[in-house]
């Protein structure tokens, strides 16, 4: 049976996710940007936590943790290569590792670019990928120690995965990023529709998280380099998909 994914909306724009084995009673956290509305959920549903998974170092995504390991003793797993970065690791993890969680695989992908050492978690079971700032719902993130082509092929490792794997990601940008997304794929019909299931859905106070990857696939210009229409619009037809997605993330940077 699947995982029972949680999404906990944190701090200003934030998101935890908890993934509950009903089986076991297990219960992993990925990443813990504050610890209050994070307990709060564990609380209200009577679990208990067995695991943390962090994704990257930045504050954001590990400053709730002292509060919550008070609470709930679990085993907290990171990557290795961003080990001195993170707080105190149980167990330390790199691309290609896996481990369980409630009986179920969870494979470790390396997807640095935002961050050096930035690591996702792969459920195959539950069709589910915790990409943090990786890859976003209709974005991805800055490039604050990567380069754009470690960020591209990290994107091509997740674009990899079956499309109907669920893709939670760490914040709740959807609708800044659809406004800058339309301006480098204007023609694009499944773009258009999104853009007004994301207003829909944000005026209802709904996230907009998680995503699918087929959904990302077919709207997500950061994962559409290659497509022949953005590739016209931004005057690199033909060019490297790489580069491409190098001039994408560039004129994000600059919206």
């Amino acid at each position: 049976m699947p995982l029972e994914i949680v999404t906990i909306p944190c701090l200003s724009d934030n998101y935890a996710f908890l993934a509950h084995d009903a089986a076991s009673g297990q219960t992993a956290l990925v990443d813990a940007p504050e610890s209050t509305p994070i307990l709060t959920e564990l609380e209200a549903r009577g679990w208990n936590l067995s695991h943390v998974l962090l994704t990257h170092h930045h504050w954001d995504h590990v400053d709730g943790l002292p509060g919550i390991l008070e609470q709930h003793p679990a085993k907290v797993i990171g990557a290795a290569a961003d080990a001195h970065r993170l707080p105190p690791l149980d167990q330390q993890v790199a691309d290609g590792d896996t481990f369980e969680v409630g009986g179920e695989p969870v494979q470790v992908l390396d997807v640095s670019g935002h961050t050096v050492g930035h690591v996702a978690y792969y459920m195959p079971q539950s069709s589910v990928v915790f990409t943090a700032d990786s890859l976003m719902a209709l974005g991805c993130g800055r490039l604050f120690e990567g380069t754009a082509p470690q960020m591209w092929a990290s994107l091509c490792k997740l674009a990899a995965l079956p499309d109907e794997t669920i893709v939670c990601s760490g914040h709740e940008y959807t609708q800044s990023n659809a406004k800058f997304a339309v301006t480098v794929d204007p023609d694009n019909a499944a773009l258009q529709q999104r853009i007004v299931d994301i207003d829909r859905a944000r005026a209802e106070g709904r996230p907009t998280v998680p995503s699918t990857l087929a959904l990302e696939q077919a709207t997500n210009p950061f994962l559409r380099a290659s497509d022949p229409a953005i590739q016209a619009h931004l005057g690199m037809g033909n060019a490297d998909p790489a580069a491409v997605f190098a001039e994408i993330r560039a004129r994000k940077d600059r919206f």
